[in-house]
This record gives structure tokens, sequence and C-alpha cells, in this order.
């Protein structure tokens, strides 16, 4: 296939609706890992004999570090040997290290855990996104990101749910014995309907020169670099809210009860981010509506600070200031993911393992961060999301040369 060709690309290998529901069960994978956590924090720290409560964020933390850095290898691998081999082996070994974290008997061999399965996990952000460049480009592909994160975005709405529910009627355990059977149904459903999407001649061989090669041409192009640090930027607020989010409902706001309904608001705002994205993404284009959403994101940020730095911070103004802003980060990051990838049809696995890792990676950083910073107020949290909101705006404006808020 012409180089020219595949950067028109607008097709699926399966139903479209199944397409996209496949993807985004893949991608899901990630948020229930990370998400179901969130209420049995405390659970796992007195089982486990974590004094310090910051320290449980680590349970989320060492799950980001493997996610980021897993991402070099899972890339070229996927150029290698193609989608379906990678993502099959991905998979089981998520369903299995889950295994491990269920039975883990100190808090280091579960942070063990959580780092190897974040490893495995890796391969559904980063494959997952070659496999879509693979069919769509452009508009089309930012339209499947959008949708497939419509459905994603259920994860983090019912996993706090799952954890919660879980710690009525048992351990905290059985959380990672539910991730288990699920990431094992996912392999089976993925197997059974997803064909390789890699033609043979377009697979890549793993020599090291050739991947470096490809890392330059990632980095030479202003696009990937600059909305990939933008990503990053936006990841470190988004990760800085995950793993504080529990302490500030339970400490802060002291009403623990709240934190699954408060967790699925936000959520939800994020999941009618990216489905308005995909309904308006091929009339008006990322760059328009990424940048109108960043600028939104920021002033929200800057206002949440204020009110927080007043004291005038209370449960119902985090809630509705924290929704917008995620709904923001919804619009944003839908289209961030796509304008990074333009111009990379040719090494679509090699590009996406680059950009998720240094978009996760930053992110995890800038995230635990954020979170070991909670000092029993929302202010850490604010100041951090304005500071990154700011950096990620001057990035791109930069990436773009000063040509801001146009539709291409």
């Amino acid at each position: 296939m012409e180089p020219q060709a595949r950067t028109t690309l607008d097709r699926s290998p399966i139903r479209f609706a199944e397409f996209v529901a496949l993807i985004a069960a893949m991608m899901a994978l990630t948020s229930l890992g990370i998400d179901s956590m969130l209420p049995a924090l405390p659970a796992i720290g007195d089982s486990l004999g974590v004094a310090d409560p910051n320290h449980r964020q680590y349970v989320i933390t060492a799950f980001l570090l493997g996610f980021s850095v897993a991402q070099l290898a899972h890339g070229p691998l996927a150029d290698r040997f193609g989608r379906r081999p990678v993502l099959a082996v991905a998979l089981f070994a998520y369903a299995a290290t889950n295994i491990v974290a269920a039975f883990s008997g100190s808090f280091a061999l579960l942070l063990l855990a959580r780092a190897t399965s974040g490893a495995a996990v890796a391969a559904a952000r980063v494959v997952t996104i070659a496999l879509v460049r693979d069919c769509f480009a452009g508009r089309a592909m930012a339209r499947v990101m959008s949708l497939a994160f419509i459905v994603f975005m259920v994860a983090p709405v019912l996993a706090p749910t799952f954890g919660q529910t879980v710690l009525l009627v048992g351990s905290w355990r059985i959380i990672f014995g539910g991730i288990a059977a699920v990431s094992a149904l996912v392999l089976v459903w993925f197997l059974a309907r997803m064909p390789e999407t890699l033609a043979s001649e377009h697979r890549i061989p793993l020599d090291p020169r050739r991947l470096l090669r490809g890392y330059g041409i990632v980095l030479r192009d202003r696009y990937a670099v600059g909305y990939t640090l933008a990503a990053a930027l936006l990841s470190g607020g988004l990760f800085g809210f995950i793993g504080s989010v529990q302490q500030i409902v339970f400490d802060v706001f002291r009403l623990p009860n709240l934190l699954v309904l408060i967790f699925a608001a936000v959520a939800g705002t994020m999941a009618l981010g990216s489905y308005f994205n995909a309904r308006i993404v091929m009339r008006f284009g990322q760059r328009l509506i990424s940048h109108l959403a960043l600028s939104a994101l920021i002033a929200i940020a800057g206002i949440h600070l204020f009110v927080a730095l007043s004291g005038w911070e209370n449960i119902v103004s985090f809630a509705i200031l924290q929704a917008l802003m995620m709904a923001c980060f919804g619009l944003a990051t839908s289209n961030f993911s796509s304008m990074a990838m333009e111009n990379m049809g040719e090494i679509a696995g090699t590009a996406s393992s680059l950009q998720g890792f240094v978009s996760t990676m930053g992110g995890a950083v800038i995230g635990a961060w954020i979170g070991q910073s909670f000092d029993g107020t929302t202010v850490p949290l604010y100041s951090g999301f304005l500071i990154c909101g700011l950096v990620a705006f001057v990035v791109i404006m930069i990436a773009e040369r000063g040509r801001m808020f146009q539709p291409a």
C-alpha cells in the first residue's frame, strides 16, 4: 500500500459498532485496573501494614510506571509480529498477574504484581491505537477514538462501584480476581472476532537501528512531540486526581459513602465530552475543538484553585468544577492522540509506543508528585491542574507555530 493511501484509510475489518466496542473493552481494562482500587486503598493498607496514608497511592503509581515503560516494547513487537499475537499474550499476562496480586502477602509483592500487570495491559493502549491507525486516519480516526472512549468511560463509572461492592461482601483480594476474569473474557472475544490488521508486507524487523530511526521520525515531528507532551501534562493532573480523590472524599469532606458517586459523575462528564467530540469533530476538526477545550480547562482549574484557597470548597463545588474540567479533558485528549499520530502511519506501533511511554510516564510522575503533596486540602490538586494546563497550552502553541484555534 502506498503511503498516500495509508493516510486516507476509513474502513473497519469487522462491523463498525463491534470494532468500536472491542477497542473500548480492551482500553477499559486499564481503567478497571486503576479505578476499582480506589475504594479498597484503606483496606489494602490496613491488611498489608501500610502506615502512611499517602503511601497507599503507590498501588496506583506502581501500575502506571509498569504501564508506561512496557509501551516501549509493545509497539515494536506489534510492528514486527502483528497486532493479534502481541495483544493475545498481553491479555493473558494481565489476567495472570492480577491473580498474583490477589494472593499477595506483602505490600512489596503487591506493588510488584501491580507493576507487571500494568506492563502487560500497556499493550491494550499501544497496540489498540496502532490497530485503529491501521484502519482509519485523520478525522475518521478521531471519531473512532472518541466513540471508543465513550464506551471505555463506562469502566471508571462502574469500576469503583465494583470495588465498593466487593468490600461490602468480602476481601479486597476478590477485586483482583474479578479483573482477571474480565480480562479472560475480553481475550476470548478478541481472538474470536478481530483479524490481523497489519499486512505482512508492512511488518518491520526488530532492528535497533530501525527502531531508533522510527523514534527519530517521531521526535522530529512537531505535532507528535507537542501533542504527546500536552497529553502527558494533562494526564499528570488526571493521575493526581485519581491518586488523591479517595483521601479528598474521605479525609477532607468526610463523606466516604460518596466516593463512588463523585467518581462516577466525574467520569461521566469525560464520556460526555468524548461523545460531543465524536459528533462535531468531522465538522470542526481536532485542533479548534482541542484548543478551545484546553483553554476552558485552564479557566476552570483557575476558578477551582481560587475556591480552594478562599476556603469555600465543599463537596458540591468540588464535584461540579471537577466534572466540568474533566469534560474539557475528554474533549482535548480525544483529539491529542489522533493529532500526535497524524504523520505516523508507516510506524504506527513504534510511534504509539513512544508517545504512550512519554505521556504515561510523564503523567505518572507528575500525578505522583501531586498526589504525594496532599495536605488535607484540594489546593495541591488544583495548583497542579492549573500549572499543567498552562504549560500544555504553551507547548501546543509552539508546536502549531502560533496558529491556535484553527479548524485544520
